[in-house]
């Protein structure tokens, strides 16, 4: 006969076994995480650091969501008012370079290498611009000459301990549009992303100063709140245009706060009771953007444990996956809180891990962004463990945007293939469109799409013509498929090769 304390250590042996079940692969899921550069929070590590320790750093950051099969990076390239690239609208960042407006070193281009090191391991770019953060702090005799809190001090707004953009002024709505178009022109980035920064989190008893521009803007009988979001609702709709007029494959995506409203305000709310509201606080209107078609991807977030009576994560992604349109839903994910929270909730090593899995059982939710990179970097072994394992076990595809054009896929045909220094290297014609090849594991029999299970081998195409594939990857193999993705993330058909011979195949 079993022991009664027996039998219950049987029993939560076998229920935390079903906790580390592996979860199905998606072929497509959205597996992100966000670098944040303001205060050298995830990267650079310091701004006085030599370049190649910044490149070290980076690699390492890479290195380690390529390990977890994480297919895309956002990295903070506007903080303040400054940026992390050449620009004529904003000073280099004192986070990158130790001094607001001193270049690095050779005027080398961190942007332009960190979008070929992340497109290399097969992983896509964002480039997060935080638009209305105008300074961080109040040390302003630190700013640059060219900072625009120098250049327009009639945009500026004081609040708090730092200084803001108007929202209100057109000229600066304006302003923001150039930033980011100089972005996407000059670099090969696969998104813009914003954060939840519009207005400013509200602070008690002080006022947001902005009735001058107000008065001078708003629509007749337009409220104070309808005309600020109004003003939000400007920027993101002309920024949606500007981009798809330049480059359609350019995805615009936003993280907004993950409460829009409560329900004590707003019956369409969510079963809350955050202290400020996305809404209500921030004037930002998420539902409106989906419903126009404005932003490609939406990540609110959701940095609470799954049962928080206050908002509850679960009940929170319910809420939006409910009240999505029109763009991909991910959800954003407070990995910084893994054991390092007052919601004891956290302590527990399967809390991340489970909402992952309730993401990946919400059929309107595609996929998840944590915040931030060094979180699970430096702690947290085991959870990271139980993710590479059990949640991230092998890769996947980003998805596609629902704003994009319809698959037209385009022949591609091999020219040549020999080896060179330890590696295949695989000429091609007609990849004008595409970015990356993805090669298989096959039989004589083509299949069309692939499993991700057979995926051998995710890299960039060379000069839009050539790939290389080691050796090491391809030992054992007979036969290969390659196919080509494209800048909007499109798959096209199949190339069937076999390995014994380095010549193209009819």
């Amino acid at each position: 006969m079993i022991k009664k304390s027996s039998l219950l250590l049987s029993i939560l042996f076998f229920a935390s076994c079903s906790v580390f079940k592996p979860s199905p692969q998606p072929r497509t899921e959205f597996r992100g995480v966000w670098v944040a550069t303001v205060v050298n929070i995830d990267w650079p590590k310091s701004g006085s650091d030599s370049i190649e320790k910044h490149k070290k750093d980076f690699l390492n950051i890479l290195q380690f969501y390529q390990d977890l099969n994480f297919n895309a990076i956002i990295v903070q390239v506007r903080t303040a008012g400054d940026a992390f690239y050449e620009s004529n609208y904003a000073p280099w960042s004192r986070f990158l370079t130790a001094k607001e407006g001193v270049a690095p070193k050779n005027d080398f281009d961190y942007l332009d290498w960190m979008i070929k090191e992340s497109h290399n391991r097969g992983m896509e770019f964002h480039a997060w611009l935080n638009p209305y953060r105008a300074t961080f702090d109040l040390k302003t005799d630190i700013l640059s000459p060219t900072h625009d809190f120098n250049l327009h001090p009639e945009w500026m707004i004081k609040y708090g301990k730092k200084y803001y953009y108007d929202p209100g002024l057109p000229e600066v709505r304006k302003r923001m549009v150039s930033i980011m178009n100089e972005l996407v022109t000059n670099y090969d980035i696969d998104a813009v992303h914003f954060d939840d920064y519009f207005y400013p989190y509200k602070i008690k008893d002080e006022i947001f100063k902005d009735s001058t521009s107000y008065i001078s803007n708003a629509l007749p009988n337009q409220t104070l709140d309808d005309w600020r979001r109004s003003n939000i609702d400007s920027l993101v709709m002309n920024m949606h245009k500007t981009i798809k007029q330049d480059k359609p494959w350019v995805q615009f995506g936003i993280s907004p706060f993950g409460v829009w409203k409560n329900q004590s305000t707003d019956p369409r709310g969510s079963d809350t009771q955050a202290g400020q509201t996305t809404y209500e606080d921030l004037y930002a209107d998420p539902l409106t953007w989906m419903e126009n078609g404005w932003i490609d991807y939406i990540v609110p977030q959701v940095y609470w444990s799954m049962d928080l009576p206050v908002a509850s994560h679960s009940k929170i992604v319910d809420w939006w996956a409910e009240n999505s349109s029109n763009t991909n839903l991910y959800i954003g994910n407070g990995a910084y809180k893994v054991r390092n929270n007052s919601d004891k909730a956290w302590d527990n090593k399967n809390e991340l891990p489970n909402q992952l899995k309730l993401a990946r059982k919400t059929p309107a939710v595609e996929g998840n962004v944590f915040f931030s990179a060094k979180s699970l970097m430096e702690n947290n072994p085991d959870v990271v463990e139980t993710l590479k394992k059990k949640i991230y076990h092998s890769p996947s595809l980003p998805p596609t945007s629902p704003l994009e054009p319809e698959l037209r896929r385009q022949r591609v045909q091999l020219e040549s293939w020999e080896t060179k220094n330890e590696n295949h290297v695989l000429q091609f014609k007609n990849t004008g469109p595409y970015r990356y090849a993805m090669i298989y594991r096959t039989g004589k029999k083509t299949k069309d799409p692939y499993p991700m299970k057979k995926l051998l081998f995710k890299t960039s195409i060379d000069n839009g013509k050539s790939i290389s594939i080691p050796f090491t990857i391809l030992n054992d193999q007979k036969r290969i498929a390659i196919t080509f993705i494209d800048k909007f993330g499109h798959e096209s058909t199949p190339i069937n090769l076999p390995l014994n011979q380095q010549k193209p195949t009819k």
